[in-house]
């Protein structure tokens, strides 16, 4: 390495960058740099995730035993609610894709930054905007709204709390996320570096590009469909109510026509972030990249066509339940090819199990049993005895949580050192991995159980026979705790007291390992040209030769 500069796909350009970005607060506020707002997001989640988490504790707590424990009914009701809403609305469809989409897609690509700069400070004041309503709906007369995070019909026409500015500020966040979309698939098509075919972007690209045609075409239907509820509750029109001549069955419709592709939302990123940690910590090119590529897109467009399997039993027809129920069948597909591509990818591999590594390990044990038992649920003879029980509860909080909500903390273990330039306490971070993975079993496998055995979802109180692992859930949301405190804690005692880190400490291929850590202000003093394959893991002895 000389004069500061290093090789990265057979172009040579600078490591530090010859410009520094301002500081101050009003500099990072109003900055247009792609990794400053992907950080001004990652503060603003951590803050409501963690306050999402406190709610949950406190839902548990009151669920520990039969009867009243710390909480009235209606105040369950609407921490339930609350607690939906942020983790959602406010972190896990904008979790992956605006923290670490924002930090390294450009990054990966090669380019200085996403297509509009501007319009990407845009989205994240939007954001902000959006939660700011949904506290301020706590505050203004008629207290917190109590209808659950889908806002189901008549519920939300008829509930005196605050649902039409709730819903309104889902519509603000709405297009939050249509603008990241927008600017990510515009970045993908325009600013690639010279040489970087489609098929030599990294996966975590493909992912993030297959995730934003679904924030584009999905996230319309549901900011139609919010207005609707707010123009019915304003002026008493019947477009929901059953009393007013509406049809409820329609507003199920119209939710599930986004919030199922919102669910690709939340995973589809995640699934790039394992793309991502496996070739570099198993030293192997990823088994089946175009087939890994070709999966997301898949995904992506049989996620819009099973959304009534959430609807087994409202009262459609028998030929709609089949179809749908086969085409909830057919949309595993794409995801076990992934499954399967990453365990191949291992094998035979020279694996290093840094902490990145164990939360994808962890990842696949959860997100696999959450999969599987999804397909129990597909399944119409099943899901008649299952729906609305705690197996529902259950099944999707192993794929949201076990699923998007681990590779969260994947992501930001595996790309910490390029993120802030600096280290966090491995042994710490192991030990947090394993907590966090034993916790998660002990609050959430109980609930497949208690809904086997008929306990509904969503019920304040139950009967005496459900207490025993009521009980364990709410032990294993204290584990849970402590498991995130350590998680959380590492990673800030990190930020401000860590150990300086190199520009490439686990050895990984895709671009972002060959600029500085952090990365200077428009990432490459020079475009790097590709000459490469994807995950070619012999530029790892060009830049030693260098």
């Amino acid at each position: 390495m000389a004069n500061g500069t290093i090789a990265a796909n057979g172009k040579t350009f600078y490591e530090e960058g010859t410009t520094k970005a301002k500081t101050g607060l009003t500099a990072w506020i109003f900055s247009t740099d792609h990794k400053r707002i992907g950080l001004m997001y990652l503060s603003a989640i951590s803050i409501f995730f963690s306050a999402a988490v406190i709610i949950a504790l406190l839902m548990r707590l009151e669920l520990i035993a039969p009867g009243k424990t710390i909480m009235e009914p209606q105040t369950y009701n609407s921490l339930f609610t609350l607690h939906g809403v942020i983790m959602i609305f406010l972190f896990i469809i904008p979790g992956i894709p605006a923290v670490f989409g924002n930090f390294f897609l450009p990054l990966q690509i090669g380019a200085k930054d996403v297509s509009f700069p501007r319009l990407n400070l845009l989205s994240f004041w939007i954001y902000i905007i959006g939660a700011f309503l949904v506290l301020l709906s706590l505050a203004l007369p008629g207290g917190p709204i109590d209808t659950g995070w889908t806002f189901y019909i008549p519920y939300s026409v008829r509930s005196g709390t605050n649902i039409s500015l709730a819903i309104f500020a889902a519509f603000v966040l709405g297009f939050s996320s249509i603008l990241t979309g927008l600017n990510f698939i515009t970045t993908v098509h325009r600013l690639r570096a010279p040489g970087m075919s489609w098929f030599k972007m990294p996966l975590f690209v493909w992912a993030t590009y297959a995730t934003a045609w679904i924030q584009i075409i999905a996230t319309p239907v549901i900011g139609i469909t919010i207005l609707l509820v707010i123009i019915e509750r304003f002026f008493g029109v019947g477009i929901f109510d059953p009393a007013l001549g509406g049809d409820p069955i329609l507003y199920q419709h119209l939710f599930w026509i986004y919030s199922h592709p919102a669910v690709y939302i939340m995973i589809l990123p995640a699934m790039g972030v394992v793309s991502e940690i496996i070739p570099t910590f198993a030293r192997r090119t990823i088994f089946g990249y175009r087939a890994i590529a070709m999966s997301s897109l898949a995904i992506a467009f049989v996620g819009y066509l099973v959304w009534a399997h959430h609807m087994f039993t409202s009262g459609i027809s028998d030929a709609a339940r089949i179809i749908f129920s086969l085409l909830t069948f057919i949309v595993a597909l794409p995801s076990g090819v992934k499954v399967f591509n990453w365990v191949a990818t291992m094998y035979k591999g020279s694996i290093d199990p840094k902490p990145p590594f164990l939360w994808v390990m962890s990842f696949i044990v959860l997100f696999s049993i959450g999969g599987l038992t999804g397909l129990v649920l597909g399944s119409l003879a099943t899901d008649i005895h299952l729906h609305d029980t705690y197996f529902v509860v259950a099944h999707f909080h192993y794929v949201m949580f076990g699923g998007t909500g681990t590779i969260f903390f994947a992501a930001l273990y595996y790309w910490f050192p390029k993120m802030f330039g600096r280290l966090y306490n491995t042994k710490l971070a192991n030990i947090g991995v394993a907590l966090f993975f034993i916790a998660f079993n002990l609050l959430y496998f109980p609930k497949f159980i208690l809904g086997y055995m008929g306990m509904p979802r969503r019920y304040y109180d139950y009967l005496s026979e459900f207490t025993s692992l009521q009980l364990i859930s709410t032990i294993g949301s204290w584990v849970m705790a402590i498991a995130l405190i350590i998680v959380i804690g590492n990673i800030v005692h990190g930020i401000f007291r860590g150990p300086k880190s190199t520009s490439n400490p686990w050895g990984g291929v895709t671009l972002e390992w060959h600029t500085s850590s952090p990365p200077p202000l428009e990432n490459f003093h020079e475009i790097p040209t590709v000459t490469h394959e994807p995950y070619d893991f012999s530029q790892l002895e060009e830049m030693k030769n260098e």
